[in-house]
């Protein structure tokens, strides 16, 4: 797919948390791949509770849904090696 959507799609839920930093994380990474997100439920006031759940259009649903898979099964976690030699390069780039 080419990250464009119909702008008619109906938006479906493909995660829900209790976790407001989960629901973050998740947005985050769908839309690093191109996927718009909409994020509803959070709660109203200074305390934001309650649960999050995540909306795409129906069009990216299984290809969101794949995403979250390989998240959820840690395919695609940057291993702590790699994270140490980016940062590095990056230092040294500078």
């Amino acid at each position: 797919m080419d990250g464009m959507h119909r702008s008619d799609d109906d938006f479906v839920r493909v995660y829900s948390t209790a976790s407001l930093t989960d629901g973050y994380l998740a947005k985050g990474r769908l839309e690093a791949e191109g996927i718009p997100v909409l994020l509803k439920g959070e709660g109203e006031g200074p305390y934001r509770m309650g649960p999050v759940h995540l909306l795409v259009p129906e069009s990216l649903e299984v290809q969101a849904r794949l995403i979250l898979g390989e998240v959820a099964s840690g395919a695609l976690r940057v291993l702590e090696d790699e994270d140490r030699e980016q940062a590095s390069a990056d230092f040294d780039d500078r």
